[in-house]
């Protein structure tokens, strides 16, 4: 096979050259990934996003898309790297690719977090920490170190079935000598009482006081977002937590992007390390913050979807994706540190938490015990709002759940200027009715460089009730207003004119982008529908609305509802509870009842398909305008528009 030279230029002013040779017919985004270059793949590769844009400079290359580039790009040289393959040498220029820069509020504070009132070491928890002094060993008594170990805690805790990895053998004996054989042994007993045998964890030289911290991690690994909150189990308190942007979204910003990445290659265990490490960055500087180090850590309770759980622990996840939807595995055993890479203690427990379904995973779980959902006689709605809406529905008594793909519109893909919520991008959009003016707010009050996806929820709704767009989402492109015009796919309304924004470019909605909006929230709103009429009930019956995930703390509850995506309600029935993914895990770090009961939770919770016949695809099409085809479900909306078509 013939082979060609390549000469990447990247770097903020193209400062960076790399030259290698590879074999024709590579693609540009594996030839840069084996020289470690990093070129973003928001879609997984599949040449969706358009987001992975090189610029030839010389040389030969075969698209085997242009979807997403123009006329003028492709004879202007750009080519998308996951569609693009070698053919000669070429000189390729990769741009500086998109900084994540949001506002990641659970960074550096810790907020006020509630420790169960019942809370209580030495009864809630399944980690122990047992004091020994062991008899040493003589020429009248040669029994081994490990059968000593084992005969002094069967003597002080009355344990006697013993599991130990071959890093505590290899490390045991040395501790015990230098600390002249007064130790301090830190077990779980999580399986004990159900006859496993007690796990030990690490051994400490001498006898550790009482109210010395016990380290462990509570952590939700979400599809956009890692959190990590760093608790001592003595007193329960939370002592630091951090967050980070997912390193997996470089290769998939969504679950079924991410799937389709790790069928390629070696894309499996790149998405592995890429998630393990951002936890080891967020440990690290949690560590840092508190003054200790990781390797004193020694449990973490993980939640995440299903995707997430399975990427994390090296599980292809293939079959979540095609009929029947089916996962691996929704209740893993436990897991150590070491298995994963988890750079704490490598003996470290890793419990994570059980899921329901391919799409409803231990993020939901998770959610319904932190929110007190399984508690409440209150008929209840719970959401987790993202590229995924996953919905449950029920009380204390019953609970049922699905899930339906929104797609990453709302998270500012698949929008022309759409971007993540970072710093440049419009987050909030006001429209007058009578000039059609727009007025914005900016994260970071920079000039603007997009809109995310709150900013879009905002937009729609101000361009809906100013008349700017109608239900079908068409824009009226005959307004007297420079704001509007007409695009190649339609009507298309002008929030910043290029000379105030920071590319120089106007940032603009498009039809194609309205349509994607409204295939988003009538996703959700059809979830929602359904899964109230298959248990029978009427979903504007819910006596509160809990959301979930952070995506919900920048969601305006009367945008959402003026565009259709949350039910129309009285306001104060909607709370937004930020990430009770990582709640969750955090009260099954701290409580073994909280552990059993989350367990109770999945196994109870009934799982609806919404693809199993043509109900939620009927709902669906009745959500695709705005606010709904039956304007009657919105009764404040259609309130609103009669009292402005009254006044105007």
């Amino acid at each position: 096979m013939a082979e060609h030279k390549i000469t990447f230029i990247y770097g903020k002013n193209g400062e960076v050259v790399k030259n290698a040779t590879f074999p024709s017919g590579i693609l540009i985004s594996e030839a840069a990934s084996n020289l470690g270059i990093d070129i973003s793949q928001p879609c997984g590769g599949q040449g969706r996003c358009g987001r992975c844009v090189v610029k030839i400079k010389s040389g030969n290359i075969r698209r085997r898309s242009t979807l997403r580039l123009s006329e003028n790009d492709i004879n202007n040289g750009f080519a998308l790297a996951c569609q693009s393959v070698i053919q000669g040498d070429p000189g390729i220029i990769i741009p500086e690719q998109e900084k994540i820069e949001r506002r990641l509020t659970t960074d550096r504070s810790v907020s006020e977090v509630t420790i169960p009132v019942d809370y209580e070491f030495n009864n809630s928890q399944t980690i122990k920490r047992i004091p020994l002094i062991i008899p040493k060993p003589s020429m009248d008594d040669q029994t081994d170190d490990c059968s000593r170990f084992r005969r002094a805690l069967k003597k002080i805790a009355g344990y006697e079935l013993l599991d130990s990895s071959l890093h505590f053998l290899q490390t045991f004996g040395k501790i015990l000598r230098e600390s002249e054989w007064e130790v301090t042994a830190i077990v779980d007993i999580s399986g004990y009482e159900n006859g496993q045998p007690v796990k030990v964890i690490k051994l400490l030289p001498g006898i550790i006081e009482e109210n010395e911290p016990i380290w462990a991690l509570a952590v939700d690994i979400g599809t956009t977002t890692v959190t990590v909150w760093l608790v001592d189990l003595i007193t329960g308190s939370l002592r630091s937590k951090a967050s980070e942007y997912n390193g997996q979204i470089a290769r998939g910003e969504d679950v079924i992007s991410r799937i389709v990445y790790a069928s390629k290659g070696n894309g499996g265990d790149e998405l592995q390390r890429r998630v393990v490490d951002t936890i080891n960055t967020l440990v690290e500087s949690i560590c840092k913050r508190v003054g200790i180090n990781p390797d004193q850590i020694i449990k973490s309770v993980i939640a995440g979807n299903s995707t997430m759980i399975h990427l994390l622990t090296g599980i292809p996840p293939a079959s979540i994706r095609f009929s029947p939807f089916i996962t691996a595995v929704n209740d893993l055993p436990n897991l150590l540190a070491s298995e994963l890479g988890i750079q704490i203690h490598p003996d470290a427990v890793i419990d994570c938490l059980p899921g329901i379904a391919s799409y409803v995973g231990a993020d939901i779980t998770s959610g319904v015990l932190s929110s007190g959902m399984y508690a409440t006689d209150k008929l209840t709605l719970f959401m987790d709002v993202g590229t995924n809406g996953e919905i449950v529905l029920g009380n204390q008594d019953w609970l049922v759940s699905c899930a339906c793909s929104a797609g990453p519109a709302f998270e500012g893909a698949g929008v022309v200027d759409g971007m993540r919520a970072t710093t440049g991008a419009i987050e909030e959009v006001w429209v007058n009715n009578k000039t059609y003016e727009p007025t914005i707010r900016v994260i970071g009050g920079e000039k603007p460089q997009g809109i995310c996806g709150s900013g879009l929820i905002s937009l729609l709704a101000e361009l809906f009730m100013a008349g700017v767009i109608d239900k079908a989402g068409n824009v009226n492109v005959t307004l007297d207003t420079p704001r509007v015009r007409q695009g190649d796919s339609g009507g298309e309304y002008i929030i910043t004119f290029a000379d105030a924004t920071s590319t120089g470019k106007d940032i603009a909605i498009t039809r194609v982008d309205i349509d994607n909006l409204l295939r988003a929230k009538a996703s959700i709103f059809a979830g929602f529908s359904v899964l109230a009429e298959q248990v029978g009930v009427v979903l504007e019956d819910a006596e509160q609305i809990l959301i979930g995930g952070s995506f919900g703390k920048y969601i305006n509850v009367e945008k959402a509802i003026q565009i259709g995506l949350l039910p129309d309600m009285p306001w104060d029935r909607f709370q937004f509870l930020g990430n009770t993914s990582v709640r969750g895990a955090y009260y099954t770090l701290l409580e073994k009842e909280s552990r059993a009961r989350i367990k109770e939770i999945a196994a109870s919770m009934t799982y609806i398909e919404l693809s199993a016949d043509n109900t939620f695809y009927d709902a669906f099409t009745s959500a695709l305008f705005l606010p709904h085809t039956d304007i009657t479900r919105f009764p404040s909306i259609e309130r609103e528009m009669v009292s402005s078509r009254t006044t105007s």
